[in-house]
C-alpha cells in the first residue's frame, strides 16, 4: 500500500497542480494512505473512437507510453450540464445520501440519482430527472474550483452513476481531482479558457481526448483543453487500484 500510496502522489503531483493551493508539491510522508477501491459496479462508458483505432484491449502493460494509448484515442459526445464556479461536494452529493454505500448495485444507481441535487435553485434545469436514476447529459461543464469542500469520494461516484463520463473545468480542487482519478469515475479536464460562459446546458459536445479540444456543435465552436497527462491510464484501467494491478504494481485478485 505504501507503494502505491507513494506512485499515486507522484501521478497527482506530477499531473495537476490547482490555482488555489500552493505551487509546490505537499510532502504528505510515509504514512500517507489513499483509502480507495475500484467500484466494480462502474459500467463501462460508452465512448466513440474513429475508425482507425484499433480496438481497445482490457489489459495495460506496464509501459508508460503503452498505458497512454487508450486514452489518447477516446471521443465522448453527449449532452452537456452547465455550471458556474466553486461548485462544492454537497452541491454534487448532499451529505444526507453519504449513508449509501456505492459497492452495493442497487444503492449504487440511487446514489446517481442525487447527483447534483444540491444545486441551487437557480439551475431549472435538473442535472437528473425525478423518478430516474440516469442523467441525458454525459459531459459537465464548470467554472473555477469545481469540487471545492469536503473530501467525500462519493462527489465523483455520483457523477459516474449518474452517467456523466467527463468533467471539463477551468480549474478543480485537488481532492476532488484525486477522487476522480483514484476511483476510476470521471475523467477529471481542465480547459484553458471559462467555456461554462460559452455553452449552455443542453448543447450537444464532443470532446477529443487524443486532440485536447471540445467542440460545441450547437455553436461552431472548438476549445482547446489540457492534457490529462498520466491520469488518463489509470482512469481508463477503472481506478487505481485496478491500473495498479494490471500494471504489476500490485498482485492481481486471481493471483
Amino acid at each position: 500500500m505504501t507503494v502505491l500510496s507513494c506512485s499515486l502522489d507522484r501521478l497527482f503531483f506530477s499531473t495537476y497542480r490547482p490555482r488555489h493551493h500552493l505551487p509546490s508539491p505537499i510532502n504528505y510522508g510515509s504514512n500517507f494512505k489513499i483509502i480507495s477501491s475500484q467500484n466494480p459496479l462502474k459500467k463501462n462508458i460508452a465512448f466513440q473512437k474513429s475508425k482507425s483505432t484499433p480496438k481497445k484491449t482490457t489489459k495495460i502493460s506496464s509501459s508508460s507510453d503503452s498505458a497512454a494509448i487508450s486514452t489518447t484515442k477516446k471521443t465522448f459526445h453527449g449532452l452537456c450540464y452547465v455550471v458556474g464556479d466553486n461548485i462544492d461536494t454537497d452541491q454534487i452529493i448532499p451529505a444526507e445520501y453519504l449513508t449509501l454505500v456505492p459497492s452495493n448495485p442497487h444503492e449504487y444507481e440511487k446514489l446517481g440519482s442525487y447527483a447534483l441535487i444540491g444545486l441551487p435553485s437557480s439551475y431549472t434545469a435538473r442535472f437528473v430527472e425525478p423518478n430516474n436514476t440516469k442523467t441525458k447529459y454525459s459531459l459537465v461543464i464548470g467554472g473555477d474550483n469545481f469540487g471545492c469542500g469536503s473530501s467525500r469520494e462519493h462527489a465523483p461516484v455520483a457523477l459516474g452513476a449518474a452517467g456523466a463520463v467527463a468533467v471539463v473545468a477551468e480549474s478543480y480542487a485537488r481532492i476532488f481531482f484525486r477522487n476522480s482519478v483514484a476511483t476510476g469515475e470521471v475523467y477529471p479536464l481542465e480547459s484553458e479558457v471559462r467555456i461554462c460562459e460559452e455553452c449552455k446546458t443542453g448543447d450537444t459536445v464532443t470532446i477529443e481526448l487524443g486532440e485536447d479540444k471540445l467542440i460545441n456543435h450547437t455553436t461552431g465552436k472548438e476549445y482547446k483543453l489540457k492534457p490529462i497527462g498520466d491520469a488518463g491510464p489509470v482512469i481508463d484501467a477503472g481506478g487505481i487500484f485496478a491500473y495498479a494491478r494490471k500494471t504489476g504494481m500490485i498482485p492481481s485478485q486471481a493471483a
